[in-house]
């Protein structure tokens, strides 16, 4: 239950990457600690936002932070992560929803859930973490009610929709229970004003969560007969995407007219990443992630300026980071391994979480067993896409890919 906001280290700064995974870990160990160890694996990118959304409105407090121990997802490293009532709001939000799901692949017999015993337990952990999130959902003055009935008319939905039918019909319960989460964000921050605009960005942001699920799956369910939103109600996949672009400009001009202490995160994820996510699912960018490209261009000079890599103090400056030399992404020579190597298992577990996290896939990590920082497989800035092409336009900076907002010579169609 990855999520379709998924963004990669090359788009983010190295602050807002660590903002981004404080919230993730915080949504994890929130759900670890108000509904047991079990709950974690319902952690999921989409489901952060609703903590990203609330600590906007607020502005990172010091206690809003904690120092997590170590964890194989993060390199068996230590880490500040978010905690509070937006992190406990996510977890109640993804293990009502998680729950929802399990009950419709148990009602669609799909794979294992196919066999009686292994769906009469799934249905048990469907109604144990149906009561936890309704539990938790009441101590902070949410109804998790409106995302079980919403969860529950999409079903009846489904079978009386037919070609012909509007995508939009198939698609309101998804939008319904996204804009109840977004729009509590508001109520837990104290900022009441901001619950109408934020309930508008929670519903489209449901509209396209469920459109791109549709278009990223509908080929596998053709083949094997599932049903599908699109092949249904006969929808094309061009009106496909002119609906998730109409979503995308609703979500930007609700952004817009919200008010936030600090949304730059948000920004980052609900502007721009959701354009990558669209774009990615309709098949319109390369399969590389995009790096952080953009942003050389607002320093105003055609050259990247030098960022060294992060944990490499032997790169070299003079060949910077857009030239790969023999120690990676920054030049210069690899450091000397260290003395500290891991043990079997111990690597083995790192390894796992890496490879969970996607990190083996972009920029560079630290080998599970020797800890020697190792090039990933995206890790030529050359085959990846920008993510933004507005900054050329700019002349005195743009943070569009960043963490600032887009200067008034953007030209980018962004609105930002």
């Amino acid at each position: 239950m990855f999520g379709i906001v998924r963004p990669c280290a090359h788009r983010l700064t190295e602050h807002l990457k660590t903002e981004w995974m404080a919230h993730l870990c915080g949504l994890c160990l929130a759900l670890r600690a108000d509904h047991g160890q079990f709950a974690r694996v319902v952690t999921n990118y989409d489901g952060l936002i609703v903590s990203v959304l609330t600590e906007a409105q607020t502005g990172r407090t010091e206690t809003g932070r904690r120092t997590a121990g170590p964890c194989p997802l993060r390199a068996m490293r230590t880490a500040p992560v978010a905690r509070g009532e937006g992190a406990r709001l996510a977890a109640a939000v993804s293990l009502v929803l998680a729950s929802a799901k399990i009950r419709d692949h148990v009602a669609d017999r799909d794979g294992l859930l196919a066999r009686r015993p292994v769906a009469a337990a799934a249905r048990r952990v469907a109604r144990s973490w149906d009561r936890a999130g309704a539990r938790t959902g009441r101590e902070l003055g949410f109804d998790t009610a409106v995302l079980v009935d919403a969860v529950d008319r999409q079903t009846g939905l489904e079978a009386l929709a037919g070609p012909g039918t509007s995508l939009l019909t198939v698609t309101e319960p998804t939008e319904t229970a996204t804009a109840a989460a977004f729009a509590h964000t508001a109520v837990l921050a104290g900022r009441p004003g901001n619950a109408e605009p934020l309930a508008e960005a929670g519903r489209l942001f449901g509209r396209l969560a469920h459109l791109l699920d549709a278009v990223e799956d509908q080929t596998a369910d053709d083949a094997s007969g599932a049903w599908n939103p699109l092949t249904a109600t006969g929808t094309s996949r061009e009106e496909a995407r002119r609906l998730a672009d109409d979503a995308l400009h609703g979500i930007r001009l609700a952004l817009k007219d919200a008010e936030f202490t600090d949304g730059h995160l948000a920004h980052v994820l609900l502007a721009h990443e959701l354009r990558v996510s669209v774009d990615r699912a309709f098949a319109t960018t390369g399969a590389g992630c995009a790096t952080h490209g953009a942003t050389h261009s607002a320093q105003g000079g055609g050259q990247p300026p030098h960022v060294p890599v992060p944990g490499n103090p032997y790169a070299d400056p003079a060949s910077g980071p857009w030239h790969p030399g023999p120690g990676g992404p920054g030049g210069g020579p690899l450091p000397p391994e260290p003395p500290n190597r891991r043990g079997t298992l111990a690597g083995c577990a790192v390894w796992l979480g890496l490879a969970c996290t996607c990190q083996m896939c972009c920029g560079t990590y630290e080998d599970p067993w020797s800890r020697q920082r190792r090039e990933a497989l995206c890790n030529d800035p050359g085959s990846c896409c920008d993510c933004c092409d507005c900054c050329s336009n700019c002349s005195d900076g743009c943070g569009c890919c960043g963490d600032g907002c887009c200067c008034d010579g953007c030209d980018c169609g962004c609105d930002c």
